[in-house]
């Protein structure tokens, strides 16, 4: 039975990770879009959007020429005793990496969403930049920046081609559910397959509902 749970509890540790970093990336990147110093490099945010116009494969790939043991980064890490292939790390960045552009997207649009009045006015009553960011403009874009980090777990929790490259298929390691179910399939373990395919079919919906809830249509408000 414990053999089941494992896949389970990866892909979890490996979604939250993620998740948390993209969600602080994300954010990062959409509020800084948002300055008109930013606005102007606009050759940039294609780069932020491209994991989800990219076949995982090539994704995968990069990730394993970069952070490979013979790559740029890999050696970098190497020297400080840190492996980001074939290990957990490896599947939190791949997972990090594809879902990045859903919390980017959710953000900008959040931030877009806060009408600039509400900032002038607390300009004029001399709150500072870092209190302006934390105690007017998050409160007022939450539903959004939520329904990123909501849409960046379920992405990560269901990568698989790019974790299989640059993590691969170490059981109790780095054996997440997408990649135990593909290998449970190719050795005939039906039964876990189904289990783990469930189980993310259910969480799947789970993350709908939620999303509908926490942003309801313009009908609905």
């Amino acid at each position: 039975m414990a053999e089941w749970w494992t896949p389970v509890g990866l892909s979890l540790r490996v979604s939250v990770l993620s998740t948390l970093l993209v969600i602080i990336t994300g954010t990062w990147a959409a509020f800084r879009m948002k300055k008109k110093a930013w606005k102007k490099r606009s050759w940039v945010e294609p780069f932020f959007m491209l994991p989800m116009v990219l076949p995982p494969t090539v994704l995968g790939f990069g990730l394993v020429y970069l952070f490979g043991r013979n790559g740029p980064l890999g050696q970098m890490l190497g020297l400080v005793d840190m492996h980001i292939y074939f290990s957990l790390s490896g599947a939190v960045l791949a997972s990090a990496v594809v879902s990045f552009p859903l919390m980017y997207q959710s953000a900008k649009a959040a931030f877009q969403k806060v009408e600039d009045g509400y900032i002038h006015a607390a300009r004029t009553l001399g709150t500072s930049e870092k209190k302006i960011f934390f105690s007017v403009i998050l409160p007022l874009a939450w539903p959004g920046l939520a329904a990123g980090g909501l849409l960046s777990f379920a992405r990560g929790i269901g990568e698989f081609g790019a974790t299989l490259m640059i993590a691969g298929y170490i059981p109790g390691k780095t054996d997440t559910l997408p990649i135990a179910i593909y290998f449970a399939v190719e050795t005939g373990e039906w039964a876990k397959a189904f289990g783990w395919t469930s189980l993310l079919l259910i969480l799947g919906v789970t993350v709908i509902y939620t999303l509908n809830r926490i942003t309801p249509g313009e009908g609905e408000r």
